[in-house]
């Protein structure tokens, strides 16, 4: 499978995972933590896919830092969306175990736009739409 191909399946999953936090956010009363953990998985894959589109090999992590490290490698415009990376790492592992994380309606709606700055950003640079 070439490259762009391995990106698409990844921005796939990707915006399925925005989705569904955008979705959840319906329900009474909101999974404030499962709508995070989406956004974060959401931003992850795009990094990785993005990651895939260049070429190089994936690594194994979580953290949006070091993924967003990786991708400056190919294209330092990433620098751009670092805020945004570190916002939502922490919801990649924090909210899956049961350590009380504190989050309100707000944080969740900053981790939904955090993660479509990432997407949008990511999608301007591969030209690779996903819906």
């Amino acid at each position: 499978m070439d490259n762009i191909a391995v990106a698409k399946e990844w921005f796939t999953l990707a915006d399925l995972d925005l989705q569904s936090a955008v979705y959840l956010q319906r329900m009474k009363p909101k999974p404030l933590e499962i709508i995070a953990y989406h956004c974060q998985q959401s931003a992850e894959k795009y990094l990785k896919g993005f990651i895939a589109f260049s070429g190089a090999r994936i690594r194994k992590t979580h953290d949006l830092v070091v993924l967003n490290r990786d991708c400056q490698r190919y294209n330092s415009s990433f620098i751009e969306i670092m805020d945004e990376c570190i916002n939502l790492t922490d919801y990649g592992v924090n909210v899956r175990y049961p350590f009380h994380v504190d989050l309100e309606e707000r944080d969740v709606a900053e981790a939904i736009e955090d993660a479509e700055i990432i997407k949008e950003f990511i999608e301007s640079l591969t030209k690779i739409k996903t819906n």
